[in-house]
């Protein structure tokens, strides 16, 4: 037959009273400083985060182009890279999108940002690209959505003033 549980009234009878605690709940003294016994599993669990899939410890190629350029310069320092004009435009429905797509993916760069309806596309040229450029500009130039970006910046008067200085660049 198995020993009942003390009640509450008789522990705290026994507490008022200043008797052993130990008695009346049916186990021995223990010291306050003793840490409490915790049982050892019977297995070693894996070390690794298992939701996770083994992910590399470096970033790739594309991760680190697609950060941001002042997180990346502050990351890694300035990038050793010639000076560049990105022209940055959004899907348009008409004729000349396939062609401005086409000549966007013979830039330096094509970086495609967002899924659609609301893709934009990044097109990066170096001063020897200095033609392609100015191609693709004229068809997505007169659209409010192209941005023109120096060394993937946005700069006050990029359309007016950088774009017809790296025209001049054109022999």
């Amino acid at each position: 037959m198995k020993p009942a549980e003390p009640s509450a009234s008789d522990l705290s009878s026994a507490a008022r009273s200043g008797n052993d605690l130990s008695a009346v709940a049916g186990t021995a003294k223990v010291d306050d400083n003793t840490p409490p016994a915790v049982d050892v599993p019977d297995y070693r669990p894996v070390e690794r985060f298992w939701p996770y899939l083994d992910l590399p410890e470096q970033p790739t190629d594309e991760e680190l182009a697609r950060l941001d350029p002042e997180l990346a310069e502050a990351l890694f320092g300035t990038p050793r890279r010639p000076f560049s004009v990105s022209l940055e435009f959004p899907d348009f429905d008409g004729p000349d999108f396939e062609r401005a797509l086409g000549l966007a993916r013979a830039s330096a760069e094509l970086l495609e940002i967002g899924t659609p309806p609301r893709r934009r596309y990044r097109a990066r040229f170096y001063s020897k690209d200095a033609p392609q450029l100015r191609d693709l500009f004229e068809i997505v130039g007169r659209f409010d959505g192209t941005d023109v970006l120096i060394d993937d910046r946005p700069v006050p008067y990029a359309r007016e003033l950088w774009l017809p200085l790296f025209w001049f660049l054109i022999r």
